[in-house]
């Protein structure tokens, strides 16, 4: 289904053949999992090369590919299978300057195109599997974190938290994580991207834990910012208007809606309760065999969803030197709406 579909593209847009260089493209297409190889689709055939290692591997996780075996990189064998064809797709941003060199010296006369933007528009719809796998990682996730929770405790550092959560979620069946952990403490945690450290976490601060499984090449993606000991008014203040704007965007998560404007209808609740030059990243992004594709909820977005894209919804608030909030939950773009894909409780959580 995956090849009838980019090849339908291809016809599209009058490429006679597309090289696929970037392994998440490759698994996409293929199922192939090792770390060398390189995809030849034409309408016709579907090629996949690779090195001694992997020959045995590819015939498994690759069925309706021919396996080719080369030594070093494939673009002379390639060249010799695309005498005649005269316009051929590449992916730019996955191919190096070197590669490239080697490929116009290979098919010189050839024109190329870049057909990068042709895996973005196919992999922004999930297919049921895939939509069942991101469902698993996000239930690890899920879990992980509720098992984590009664091991928190002050004087207890951010890395230790952090290696707690991963640990938690690869007994659960994920194979890695799907980012750096965001573990941020305090003060730390008007980082929207501050990465476990050394902190101790100590009473009256926040807590912020951006985590994520990888589970059989899928991604999850999570946020929930705690507090340890008593809440003062502007903690809950600040908490509750984050909440707001993440059940904003939310609802306004729907078939037919551009990405920017999912955005702006959650930024203005945090614009307009006076904290909108806090708030500086999109408020969101699909996910998938990758943690950041296409499309993403920003201010300059024009794509409009449609059922089957899966899209976080992750607004926050970064006061410097005092703390931030970020909650995110995941979504599936449905016919009629969203259906939230992340069952963790969003109410602010108290650790005392």
């Amino acid at each position: 289904m995956r090849l009838e579909k980019i090849r339908r593209r291809l016809a599209e847009n009058k490429l006679d053949a597309l090289i696929v260089t970037s392994p998440p493209n490759i698994f996409y297409l293929s199922g192939f999992t090792g770390t060398s190889a390189t995809l030849l689709i034409e309408p016709e055939r579907s090629i996949l090369f690779t090195d001694f290692r992997y020959m045995e591997q590819a015939a498994t996780e690759a069925p309706g590919f021919e396996i080719v075996k080369v030594a070093g990189d494939p673009y002379t064998v390639i060249g010799e299978m695309l005498k005649g064809l005269i316009v051929i797709g590449i992916e730019e941003e996955a191919l190096s300057l070197g590669d490239f060199q080697k490929l116009q010296k290979t098919l010189d006369g050839r024109r190329f195109e870049n057909a990068s933007a042709l895996f973005k528009k196919l992999r922004q719809i999930k297919d049921e599997t895939e939509i069942a796998l991101i469902r698993q990682a996000i239930g690890i996730t899920d879990h992980a974190f509720a098992q984590t929770l009664s091991k928190i405790y002050p004087g207890m550092t951010e890395e230790e938290l952090s290696l707690e959560l991963e640990f938690s979620q690869r007994k659960m069946g994920a194979s890695s994580r799907s980012f750096d952990y965001i573990v941020a403490s305090g003060i730390r945690s008007s980082l929207p991207h501050g990465t476990a450290s050394s902190k101790k976490m100590q009473k009256g601060e926040f807590l912020t834990l951006d985590i994520g499984a990888v589970y059989q090449r899928y991604c999850s993606d999570f946020t929930r910012t705690l507090f340890l000991g008593k809440p003062e008014s502007k903690h809950l203040e600040v908490y509750d208007i984050v909440l707001e704007a993440q059940l904003t965007g939310l609802k306004a998560l729907k078939p037919g809606v551009k990405a920017k404007d999912v955005d702006a209808a959650a930024r203005e609740v945090i614009t307009r309760a006076g904290y909108g030059e806090y708030f500086g990243h999109s408020l969101g992004h699909s996910l998938g065999i990758e943690i950041h594709e296409t499309p993403f909820l920003n201010t300059r977005d024009e794509t409009v969803l449609e059922p089957g894209m899966v899209l976080t919804i992750e607004p926050g608030i970064y006061i410097p030197d005092w703390g931030g909030v970020r909650i995110e939950d995941v979504a599936l773009v449905t016919n009629s709406g969203a259906e939230v894909l992340t069952q963790t409780p969003k109410q602010c959580i108290i650790i005392d």
